[in-house]
């Protein structure tokens, strides 16, 4: 049976209420719904499909995984290739500032890896998953977990900015369901030479973002 506790742990961490600051982070859907790429439910849950299968939470899933696997010996080389994954500059903020808060905040659950890493960036799913390994959190559970994570915010956002009604935004996080378990299932066999993205559209917004006028979000 799964460790109750690894398991309070993990929602936890993951829970809006961990101080990482992800609310404050579109991933360019800021943009993208300026320029009328979302407008809608049905556009909300395309794009945010794509992010999962064919951007950054793809690559996010396997950088995980494989931070939950790796020996404090490998960890700097898997911190340097995830941080250049970024396609842009608030891309590279988004992960790196949700890493470090994440680190802060993770204060109060030891662990021996964090305690040496110093204040060398670490993008958010590597910490999320160094974490996961040091309190005994299943690799399957914390991929999971940190996927549904990822696309509840860029749901929450886009609730404020399109705007969508609250069961809209349910009824799209229902949506994705299947696609969060199909990414999170196949990101297990995935190498790091399966990183990287398709998301031309939704990288270009990222990079949009950095001079939008008004904005809301950070990224």
């Amino acid at each position: 049976m799964p460790d109750p506790s690894a398991l309070l742990r993990l929602l936890t961490w993951l829970s809006p209420a961990f101080p990482t600051g992800g609310f404050a982070y579109s991933h360019g859907l800021e943009w993208s719904v300026e320029a009328g790429d979302v407008a809608n439910e049905a556009d909300l849950t395309a794009w945010a499909s794509d992010i999962l299968r064919h951007g950054a939470l793809w690559s996010d899933a396997i950088l995980l995984r494989h931070a939950h696997r790796a020996t404090p010996a490998a960890l700097p080389d898997l911190a340097a290739q995830a941080a250049a994954l970024a396609p842009g500059k608030e891309r590279r903020l988004e992960t790196l500032a949700q890493g470090a808060a994440f680190l802060l905040a993770a204060q109060a659950w030891p662990c021996a890896a964090f305690a040496t890493w110093g204040d060398a960036p670490l993008a958010y799913p590597l910490a999320v998953g160094i974490l996961a390994t040091a309190h005994g959190v299943d690799e399957d559970d914390a991929a999971l977990a940190y996927l549904h994570a990822a696309t509840a915010n860029i749901i929450s956002a886009a609730v404020r900015l399109v705007p969508l009604g609250q069961q809209a935004g349910l009824r799209v996080q229902a949506a994705l369901e299947p696609v969060i378990l199909d990414i999170a299932a196949r990101s297990r066999a995935q190498n790091l030479a399966d990183l990287g993205g398709a998301c031309w559209r939704g990288d270009i917004a990222a990079m949009r973002h950095e001079t939008q006028h008004t904005r809301l979000f950070r990224t």
